[in-house]
């Protein structure tokens, strides 16, 4: 706890998920900004998401208030509304705060602001910077990242089927992606595709409307229904070099990207937990069975306590992998770590948090079904538990058992 740090939110503004007081960690300033989005997302998101969530369409005035929020970009030096950029600490919980009303909105937020800015941020050069990243600050322009393939996922490292061929100061993008966040209404989109004459992955910042680059939206999905995924279909796409990110020269430079990010669903993964904790809390105070609150049976006591244990647990790891970040010590098998244990907390907090709401659990209406649903999304994407644990197991051991 910081030595100027007041301990307690307000009253209002409390998580009754925040057993051992994890806000007191930040100063102040940073509290003043935390609070400020629980206050945006509560107001301003939460009214839209169950009726989008049950159309599967992304609100489009969504973008609007996030425009005025100010919370894009305040992790990049020289980008966001608050300088100098805010911490890791800070940041993990943004994204915790988001999914705790939405992960679907959460989802939107990251692909833009995380893995979209960041790909420029990190692999573009000053003038790239400049050229996008501004509009992409204020969210005039919305960001994605097309890595996934319809036959590629856990294995798109090395098997990445989109190639790109180099004519003069042109570069031609053929292939397909799959899963692309954003992409029906993107205006930047980061395709990853394989330079056919150096066999070595490249990124290419594909502007909306470009001819032959056809996004389609995925319909029928249980999760993250607000989010607008696409399939893409690239054919013959000619991008200038100009629009070639000039610091990426292999999937290595790819794999610092989703290191970065891949923490951010970690904490996105956190919300959702707490979410679904403080919905199952409020209905068991509220539930009366056999003539009173559920809230006083054991078995439903017995719930609870593990949700939040999960949750204390959970928050405490990433409480100390935004301390790595922050000192610069962080590495590859600290996030994959995170991703694969918080997400399978979440898993099981989802589905505690859902039995105590009995048969009203599967209905819409009580918000806590869109939690269990969401969660199984949050659990796959940004790298399977599978794969990341293959990541620490070769961290751990020196030996690889990726096939």
């Amino acid at each position: 706890m910081t030595a100027t740090a007041t301990p307690l939110a307000p009253q209002d503004d409390q998580l009754a998920a925040d057993f051992y007081l994890y806000e007191a960690l930040l100063s102040d300033e940073e509290r003043k900004i935390l609070l400020k989005a629980r206050t945006f997302l509560r107001e301003e998101v939460k009214p839209l998401v169950n009726e989008s969530w049950s159309k599967g369409e992304f609100p489009k005035e969504l973008i609007e208030k996030f425009r005025g929020s100010g919370l894009a970009a305040l992790a990049y030096e020289g980008y966001g509304e608050h300088l100098p950029a805010i911490s890791h600490l800070l940041d993990g919980m943004l994204a915790m705060e988001m999914s705790r009303v939405d992960a679907s909105c959460a989802t939107f937020f990251g692909v833009h602001n995380g893995l979209g800015f960041y790909s420029i941020y990190y692999g573009g050069d000053q003038e790239q910077r400049d050229r996008w990243l501004p509009a992409m600050a204020s969210m005039e322009k919305i960001g994605a990242f097309a890595l996934t393939e319809p036959l590629g996922g856990s294995d798109v490292s090395g098997g990445m089927r989109t190639t790109a061929r180099r004519e003069g100061d042109t570069w031609i993008l053929n292939g397909a992606k799959k899963w692309i966040g954003n992409a029906t209404f993107a205006d930047y989109v980061v395709v990853w595709a394989r330079d056919v004459d150096d066999n070595q992955v490249k990124g290419f910042v594909v502007e909306k409307g470009a001819p032959g680059f056809e996004p389609v939206k995925i319909e029928g999905k249980i999760a993250l229904r607000i989010v607008e995924n696409a399939e893409i279909t690239l054919t013959d796409v000619r991008i200038p070099e100009a629009n070639r990110l000039q610091k990426i020269n292999s999937f290595r430079d790819v794999a610092e990207i989703l290191r970065f990010t891949r923490s951010g669903v970690a904490w996105q993964s956190l919300g959702v937990m707490i979410g679904a904790y403080e919905l199952a809390l409020d209905y068991a105070k509220e539930r009366r069975q056999f003539g009173r609150p559920i809230a006083g049976f054991q078995i439903v006591q017995d719930l609870l306590v593990k949700c939040l244990g999960n949750i204390t647990a959970s928050w405490g790891m990433l409480v100390q992998l935004a301390r790595l970040q922050d000192h610069g010590i962080f590495r590859d098998e600290h996030s994959s770590l995170a991703k694969a244990f918080v997400t399978s907390r979440m898993r099981e907090v989802v589905a505690f948090s859902r039995e105590i709401f009995g048969g009203n659990g599967i209905l819409l209406d009580y918000d806590i079904a869109r939690f269990f649903a969401d969660a199984e999304a949050l659990y796959s994407y940004e790298g399977t538990r599978e794969m990341q644990t293959l990541i620490v197991g070769k961290s751990i051991t020196g030996h690889s058992a990726f096939v």
